[in-house]
């Protein structure tokens, strides 16, 4: 039985393909896929492509495929050489985002690939999740934010997409990392001992910092502060958490020579090092496309 909704748009992806609209005797004209968006396969995505297609979905829907028509390549403008393109009506089981609402079934363009072996997928009777936007041609339509915008539904995607959404629209999100500001190391009384600061520049204006701290003998600790004062309570980002996303795909690759620039030379080395240091703890981002505006 469905959940009741009010009334919205939903449009979905196809695992390992892009996606496309068609049209059909039973949905008003579908919209257009989103020409930004690449191909890409699902086998090869991980936390941040996911957190990505998050954020940027104002509809995330859990929805069973219910039919699909093949669209005529005349009839299918911008559609990549070897993919297939289909209108695609699915049952929603679950709206996981949306302020608003969906009706029951919802219609959307799906690019697909084949497989290997050369054969196309079977949508129908597909239990999917669904990041989308509502599409300007009309109620039930949708717009898949992404080629990789449908995923094949399980219990753990589902419980991790919904962690992100949850940390995504806290009241404390932490905010896009835009690049680094000033840095600032302080060496210690002791050989080998000191701590830097640095100071990130963020999309909303909200603070962010890091600190590491270095002690003879022991390995550097390093914290990150989402306010103006760091305090003992400061740590390390939880691994697939929504703060190291935002940590491990903003940091730029080296500190920039503006951030240390009114530092001593070695000074400067020393915070370079240190910022070298947070980002192999944070390891690499993952992302397999595009950094997108999020």
């Amino acid at each position: 039985m469905l959940t009741r909704f009010r009334p919205i748009a939903v449009a979905a992806l196809v695992i390992a393909a892009p996606f496309a609209i068609a049209n059909t005797q039973s949905a008003s004209p579908p919209a257009e896929i989103d020409p930004k968006a690449a191909p890409l396969a699902q086998s090869g995505t991980g936390y941040a492509d996911l957190a990505d297609l998050v954020i940027a979905a104002p509809l995330i829907v859990d929805a069973t495929i219910r039919s699909q028509v093949r669209i005529k390549p005349a009839e299918s403008p911008g559609l990549a050489a070897g993919l297939t393109r289909y209108y695609v009506e699915a049952d929603v089981t679950t709206l996981l985002r949306g302020a608003d609402g969906v009706p029951p079934r919802v219609g959307y363009l799906i690019d697909v690939a084949p497989d290997p072996s050369g054969r196309l997928p079977k949508l129908k009777k597909r239990r999917v999740l669904i990041f989308a936007r509502n599409a300007p041609t009309g109620s039930g339509q949708l717009q898949l934010v992404a080629p990789d915008a449908q995923r094949d539904w399980n219990p753990a995607l589902e419980t991790e997409i919904r962690g992100i959404a949850t940390a995504a629209l806290a009241p404390d999100a932490p905010p896009r990392i835009t690049g680094v500001g000033s840095a600032f190391h302080v060496p210690g009384a002791l050989p080998g001992e000191g701590e830097t600061q640095i100071f990130l520049t963020t999309a909303n204006g909200a603070p962010v910092s890091l600190s590491i701290l270095r002690r003879p003998g022991e390995r550097p600790r390093w914290a990150v502060a989402l306010s103006e004062i760091v305090d003992e309570a400061a740590a390390p980002p939880e691994p697939r958490s929504l703060l190291w996303y935002r940590l491990a795909c903003g940091l730029p690759r080296m500190l920039p020579p503006t951030s240390s620039a009114a530092l001593s030379p070695d000074e400067s080395m020393k915070a370079s090092e240190d910022y070298r240091y947070v980002l192999t703890q944070l390891g690499p981002c993952g992302r397999t496309k595009a950094d997108p505006v999020s």
